[in-house]
């Protein structure tokens, strides 16, 4: 079993809370054991940065500081916008001593710059958790089409992020294909959604989505699986805004790989949080999936990892 310091982010607790809960529940079977950080703050994404600097540096600054404490020397992240914000934080403290020293001194304490830093993907694609999850495929995903998703922030730029290719990444597509899923070619895997600008621009959001609904559509996609909150939010969410704007009428499920490869895990839909998006998502499942016998959704589970019985207070997944 393999232990990691765990930041949510601020989305996990709120509007991406099925991010949240499948995210737990397949750390959990496959052996991935979760310390979420004691007190963590908002780390800025995705538009500190560009107000306040110094803020941007000393929130992400602070949290790796709680990372530490945490005694573990890997730090796991599921969301690809605050991925980048640590990553971006790490490499200017890194390289910039002056400012490092700045930034402990707004933080008050030491800050880091040798953890590991994981995007949720990599820790998955790992060869422990990949073979559990070879090894205990109740539902394969044969029969979904889907597009791989990545955005524009967990790859990019290449020698901050250190993750894949910047350009045609792989490790999601892996995923895809080792819970049998098919996994299309499109030109949209590494484009930008909009993000933020949902807010102040939306016209510009409605283009950017827009066009990536239609990429996957064109791909021969029945839906697009991603890892990133924002960009979960607004392909699922904005469809009928899309469609309002005369951009395109979409009615495509968004997944979170989380919840994709917790479905091939014999997972409850409901459980993984399927239920709470706004385009349905749980009907595609329901047609092209093979039922288990019994979906897991009680919370006493048998661990799919070593065989132990585990529950959600037996388990430990610490919350702070």
């Amino acid at each position: 079993m393999s232990a990691y310091a765990y930041y949510p982010g601020c989305s996990l607790h709120g509007t991406a809370t099925e991010y949240a809960d499948s995210t737990e529940l397949v750390c959990q079977a496959l052996g991935i054991e979760l310390h979420e950080l004691d007190d963590w703050n908002c780390c800025g994404a995705s538009s500190a940065h560009a107000v306040n600097p110094w803020l941007a540096l000393g929130l992400v600054g602070r949290n790796l500081h709680l990372a530490q404490q945490t005694g573990l020397h890997q730090l796991l992240l599921p969301c690809a916008a605050c991925f980048a914000r640590f990553k971006e934080t790490q490499h200017t403290l890194r390289h910039d001593p002056e400012t490092a020293a700045q930034v402990a001194y707004v933080v008050g304490a030491e800050v880091p710059t040798d953890l590991d830093i994981e995007p949720l993907l990599a820790v998955l694609s790992q060869p422990a958790p990949l073979a559990e999850l070879r090894a205990h495929l109740l539902q394969p995903l044969t029969g979904l089409k889907l597009a791989p998703y990545y955005g524009c922030l967990l790859t990019r730029p290449p020698d901050v992020t250190h993750f894949d290719d910047p350009e045609n990444p792989q490790t999601l597509d892996n995923l895809l294909t080792a819970i049998g899923a098919e996994v299309v070619a499109w030109p949209g895997k590494t484009a930008c959604c909009g993000a933020s600008l949902a807010l102040s621009r939306p016209d510009l959001v409605h283009d950017l989505s827009g066009q990536l609904l239609s990429w996957a559509e064109a791909a021969g996609a029945d839906a697009i699986v991603t890892v990133c909150p924002m960009c979960h939010s607004n392909l699922d969410t904005r469809q009928n805004q899309i469609r309002h704007a005369h951009k395109g009428d979409y009615h495509l499920p968004i997944y979170y790989i989380t919840e994709l490869i917790g479905m091939a895990l014999g997972f409850d839909s409901d459980r993984l949080g399927i239920s709470r998006h706004v385009t349905e998502a749980a009907t595609l499942l329901a047609q092209k999936l093979t039922p288990v016998p019994t979906p897991i959704s009680a919370p006493a589970l048998t661990s799919l990892a070593g065989g132990a019985i585990f529950s959600e207070n037996a388990y430990e997944v610490s919350h702070g």
